[in-house]
């Protein structure tokens, strides 16, 4: 399959530095609410990347699940590759792709674990069943079989029958300090929009950066 003409312009939209809000959590909100009223499915999903104690790059997408001027917060089993890595290497990056929106974000910081008072007042507000599921999976480790998986399920979902599923102590959110964050916007002939805060000791330094 020869896939070097797949190709479209982009044409919706254009980014000018005097459309742009002082602070980079103000324009991401600003994008993220026009990217949720849109049809794009699961606007709150982005990339994290992270880096191993050799230097190997990896990504996996999880969700945005709040975020404010100290961060963008996620949550994850504190067992898994991606909690290893950043306890290694805390400096990480997120990437929103909202392509129907012919728009990105790309996001450079440093990940610290939040509290875990935090973490239980999210945890509380999941499904039952999404609460069960984190008591279940030892997120990472090689298993022998889904139904293995699924038994688990089936006895935490017992042992947990009456009351409320409690916290488990290997279970919580990282916020991703941002150190810089870019914003992308697609243009015609390629020459798209970019934008690039960095964070200063004045404030928020913004430039244009070329395509």
């Amino acid at each position: 399959m020869d896939i070097s003409s797949f190709r479209r312009e982009y044409l919706k939209s254009g980014l000018e530095h005097d459309d742009l809000l002082a602070s980079p959590v103000e324009q991401f909100s600003l994008w993220f609410n026009q990217a949720k009223d849109t049809d794009i499915q699961d606007p709150n999903a982005m990339i994290l990347s992270t880096v191993s104690k050799d230097g190997q790059p990896s990504q996996r997408a999880v969700l945005l699940k709040y975020f404010d001027k100290d961060g963008f917060v996620f949550f994850t089993n504190k067992g898994s590759q991606k909690v290893r890595e950043i306890e290694g290497n805390p400096k990480v990056n997120l990437h929103f792709a909202w392509l129907e929106l012919e728009r990105q974000i790309s996001i450079a910081g440093v990940a610290t674990p939040i509290s875990i008072t935090e973490s239980a007042r999210y945890f509380m507000s999941r499904p039952r069943n999404s609460q069960i599921a984190a008591w279940v999976s030892n997120q990472s480790s090689a298993i022998s079989s889904r139904n293995l998986l699924m038994q688990k399920f089936k006895e935490m979902k017992q042992k947990f029958s009456n009351g409320d599923v409690p916290l488990p102590s290997f279970w919580g959110g990282y916020r991703v300090s941002p150190s810089s964050i870019e914003f992308w916007q697609g243009r015609e002939n390629r020459l798209h929009d970019r934008f690039l805060y960095t964070a200063a000791e004045s404030g928020w330094q913004i430039e244009r950066l070329a395509p």
